[in-house]
């Protein structure tokens, strides 16, 4: 039988070996006890950078502090401004006169005014609603103060300079027409209690249905007077329009400074007339 391996060439190969094995132990020995930690490590690489940064949560309190800017709050109208100076109230409609900046407003139900809207009317008080809350105004009553715990306190008065009083035109013939002239509607238009203190009507009814006013009076030389009305008429229509309702009658009264001329369909007695004027 043959060998694979020469014997010479066995052993030299085990001696290459051995002599390797010896040679690791004795570098290993040297490590151990010659060479420091300092010597193994590898220097550390101070170029690197960190991966975290610091954040300063605490507010900078050398900063100038933001100024806040509120919007403009929107002031809303008042139910002081207003001031109830006279009342008409019947079962349909409540027609009421109010100084509002020192100008009369004459309004009916269901009218607004400095955002308020006019619901009805009593004795002495007429009540407006707003943003679905209900609002009593007094009557006011010359050299006496008003107030209501759930409306108004200490009603404004107006300016304490009276102003001059302007003249009023006059109802004048001439020939078989008569003359209005339109200061004098303007004047009515915008002061109803001076309606009142110069005439007096009342409501004539057939069962439930309006049909007409009657005038329960008239002052002597006043402007009613002058236009031919006297006390028991019955007025009928104005301006072709019957008056079979106060909203009617009130349609017709806010819309007076606007027209040209003016009829009136009146029963006196028996018998049915017509008053025609015109506007100058």
């Amino acid at each position: 039988m043959k060998h694979l391996f020469k014997p010479e060439m066995l052993k030299m190969l085990i001696a290459v070996l051995t002599f390797l094995l010896v040679l690791k132990l004795l570098w290993f020995v040297v490590q151990v006890t010659w060479l420091t930690a300092e010597d193994i490590d590898q220097e550390e690489d101070k170029s690197s950078k960190s991966l975290y940064y610091r954040v300063k949560l605490t507010p900078n309190n050398t900063a100038a502090p933001q100024k806040v800017i509120k919007a403009p709050t929107k002031i809303e109208g008042s139910i002081k401004e207003l001031t109830l100076l006279a009342i008409y109230n019947a079962s349909d409609i409540a027609v009421v006169t109010v100084l509002y900046k020192n100008k009369s407003k004459v309004l009916g139900t269901g009218d607004k005014i400095n955002g308020f809207t006019l619901e009805g009317a009593g004795k002495d008080f007429a009540m407006f609603s707003k943003n679905s809350k209900n609002y009593k105004v007094l009557l006011h009553k010359k050299g006496k103060s008003t107030s209501n715990k759930s409306s108004i306190r200490n009603v404004p008065m107006p300016s304490t300079k009276t102003p001059p009083k302007k003249d009023l035109g006059e109802v004048t013939n001439e020939g078989a027409a008569k003359i209005i002239d339109r200061s004098l509607l303007e004047h009515y238009a915008n002061n109803m209690d001076d309606i009142y203190k110069n005439i007096g009507i009342s409501e004539i009814k057939e069962g439930k249905d309006l049909k007409g006013f009657k005038v329960n009076f008239v002052k002597k030389d006043s402007p009613f007077a002058k236009l031919g009305i006297r006390r028991d008429d019955v007025i009928k229509s104005i301006n072709g329009k019957e008056i079979n309702s106060y909203n009617a009658a009130f349609g017709t009264y806010k819309n007076i400074k606007n027209i040209d001329n003016l009829s009136l369909v009146i029963i006196r007695g028996k018998e049915e007339m017509e008053l025609e004027y015109e506007i100058n």
